[in-house]
């Protein structure tokens, strides 16, 4: 049997607060991010820390 791979549309908008400042807008509501150098923490407990170009790590608690 297939399995459901939980594949579909995503609605995400960005808006931009100052210079490192955004409030994030999806399906699961709002949240509200600054970056302080490679590192971006977010209102929901998350992290994500900016290795080199192209990669990062995020960490943090889940929903």
């Amino acid at each position: 049997m297939a399995e459901d791979t939980g594949m579909g549309f995503i609605y995400r908008k960005r808006v931009k607060l100052g210079q490192n400042g955004h409030v994030n807008i999806s399906k699961s509501g709002a949240s509200v991010s600054e970056r302080i150098g490679p590192l971006t923490l977010n209102s929901r407990g998350r992290a994500t820390l900016r290795i080199l170009p192209g990669l990062t790590f995020r960490f943090g608690k889940r929903r």
